[in-house]
Protein backbone atom coordinates (compact mmCIF):
# COMPACT_ATOMS: atom_id res chain seq x y z
CA UNK A 1 0.00 0.00 0.00
CA UNK A 2 0.90 3.67 -1.01
CA UNK A 3 1.30 6.19 1.88
CA UNK A 4 -1.01 8.20 -0.42
CA UNK A 5 -3.29 5.68 -0.27
CA UNK A 6 -2.94 4.52 3.59
CA UNK A 7 -3.73 8.52 4.11
CA UNK A 8 -6.88 8.80 1.92
CA UNK A 9 -7.97 5.72 4.16
CA UNK A 10 -7.43 7.21 6.91
CA UNK A 11 -9.21 10.20 6.28
CA UNK A 12 -12.28 8.70 4.67
CA UNK A 13 -12.28 6.33 7.51
CA UNK A 14 -12.71 9.53 10.15
CA UNK A 15 -14.74 11.10 7.64
CA UNK A 16 -17.55 8.41 7.66
CA UNK A 17 -17.31 8.02 11.60
CA UNK A 18 -18.07 11.49 12.32
CA UNK A 19 -21.09 11.34 9.20
CA UNK A 20 -22.27 8.69 11.22
CA UNK A 21 -21.89 9.94 14.44
CA UNK A 22 -23.80 12.90 13.91
CA UNK A 23 -26.32 12.01 11.46
CA UNK A 24 -27.18 8.41 12.51
CA UNK A 25 -26.92 9.73 15.80
CA UNK A 26 -29.62 11.98 15.88
CA UNK A 27 -31.95 8.93 14.94
CA UNK A 28 -31.26 7.49 18.33
CA UNK A 29 -31.17 10.58 21.08
CA UNK A 30 -33.61 11.70 22.68
CA UNK A 31 -34.25 14.78 24.62
CA UNK A 32 -30.99 16.08 23.09
CA UNK A 33 -29.39 13.24 24.89
CA UNK A 34 -26.52 11.54 22.82
CA UNK A 35 -26.42 8.22 25.68
CA UNK A 36 -30.64 7.85 25.44
CA UNK A 37 -30.02 3.99 24.65
CA UNK A 38 -27.50 3.53 26.84
CA UNK A 39 -29.05 5.09 30.13
CA UNK A 40 -32.25 3.33 28.82
CA UNK A 41 -30.96 0.04 28.93
CA UNK A 42 -29.14 0.51 32.41
CA UNK A 43 -32.15 1.27 33.88
CA UNK A 44 -33.51 -1.95 32.53
CA UNK A 45 -30.50 -4.09 33.13
CA UNK A 46 -29.54 -2.51 36.27
CA UNK A 47 -25.81 -2.36 34.49
CA UNK A 48 -24.00 1.15 33.95
CA UNK A 49 -24.60 2.65 30.57
CA UNK A 50 -20.74 1.63 29.39
CA UNK A 51 -21.59 -1.82 30.05
CA UNK A 52 -24.66 -1.69 27.67
CA UNK A 53 -22.89 0.07 25.31
CA UNK A 54 -19.90 -2.26 25.44
CA UNK A 55 -22.98 -5.36 24.64
CA UNK A 56 -24.02 -3.30 21.88
CA UNK A 57 -20.88 -3.38 20.56
CA UNK A 58 -19.93 -6.89 21.13
CA UNK A 59 -21.46 -7.76 17.99
CA UNK A 60 -19.15 -6.02 15.64
CA UNK A 61 -16.18 -7.30 17.77
CA UNK A 62 -17.43 -11.03 17.31
CA UNK A 63 -17.71 -10.07 13.79
CA UNK A 64 -14.37 -8.99 13.46
CA UNK A 65 -13.43 -12.38 14.90
CA UNK A 66 -14.80 -13.96 12.57
CA UNK A 67 -13.80 -12.54 9.84
CA UNK A 68 -10.09 -12.71 10.91
CA UNK A 69 -10.97 -16.87 11.34
CA UNK A 70 -12.31 -16.69 7.96
CA UNK A 71 -8.77 -15.44 6.65
CA UNK A 72 -6.91 -18.29 8.48
CA UNK A 73 -9.65 -20.61 6.40
CA UNK A 74 -8.32 -18.78 3.12
CA UNK A 75 -11.50 -16.77 3.38
CA UNK A 76 -11.59 -12.62 2.08
CA UNK A 77 -14.12 -10.27 3.82
CA UNK A 78 -15.62 -8.09 1.44
CA UNK A 79 -14.48 -4.15 1.86
CA UNK A 80 -18.00 -3.53 2.56
CA UNK A 81 -17.98 -6.19 5.59
CA UNK A 82 -14.49 -4.58 6.67
CA UNK A 83 -15.92 -0.79 6.19
CA UNK A 84 -19.27 -1.69 8.24
CA UNK A 85 -17.98 -3.63 11.27
CA UNK A 86 -15.00 -1.66 11.88
CA UNK A 87 -16.54 1.78 11.45
CA UNK A 88 -19.10 0.26 13.87
CA UNK A 89 -16.41 -0.57 16.30
CA UNK A 90 -14.95 2.13 15.91
CA UNK A 91 -18.19 4.36 16.65
CA UNK A 92 -18.95 2.50 19.96
CA UNK A 93 -15.25 2.84 21.69
CA UNK A 94 -15.41 6.50 20.97
CA UNK A 95 -19.19 6.70 22.66
CA UNK A 96 -17.46 4.93 25.35
CA UNK A 97 -14.69 7.20 25.37
CA UNK A 98 -17.02 10.54 25.58
CA UNK A 99 -19.68 8.53 28.12
CA UNK A 100 -16.58 8.23 30.34
CA UNK A 101 -15.38 12.04 29.87
CA UNK A 102 -18.83 13.24 30.76
CA UNK A 103 -18.60 11.20 33.64
CA UNK A 104 -15.36 12.89 34.53
CA UNK A 105 -16.43 16.51 33.64
CA UNK A 106 -19.68 15.97 35.44
CA UNK A 107 -18.06 14.10 38.93
CA UNK A 108 -20.91 11.79 38.11
CA UNK A 109 -19.65 8.63 40.05
CA UNK A 110 -22.89 9.61 42.41
CA UNK A 111 -24.87 8.44 39.67
CA UNK A 112 -22.18 5.31 38.99
CA UNK A 113 -23.02 4.36 42.19
CA UNK A 114 -27.15 4.60 41.72
CA UNK A 115 -27.20 2.89 38.48
CA UNK A 116 -25.01 0.13 39.96
CA UNK A 117 -27.55 -0.74 42.77
CA UNK A 118 -30.55 -0.46 40.21
CA UNK A 119 -33.60 -2.89 39.73
CA UNK A 120 -32.20 -5.47 37.53
CA UNK A 121 -35.08 -6.61 34.59
CA UNK A 122 -35.60 -10.41 35.34
CA UNK A 123 -34.63 -11.02 31.56
CA UNK A 124 -31.43 -9.64 31.91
Amino acid sequence: MTEKNFDWLINQTLNNLKDTLIVKGKEYRRFSNPFHNFEEGAKITGKLREEVLWGFAMKHYISIQDMKEDLKNGKLPSRGQVEEKYNDLLIYLLLEKISLIDRIESNSLESVEKKSKAFAHPLF
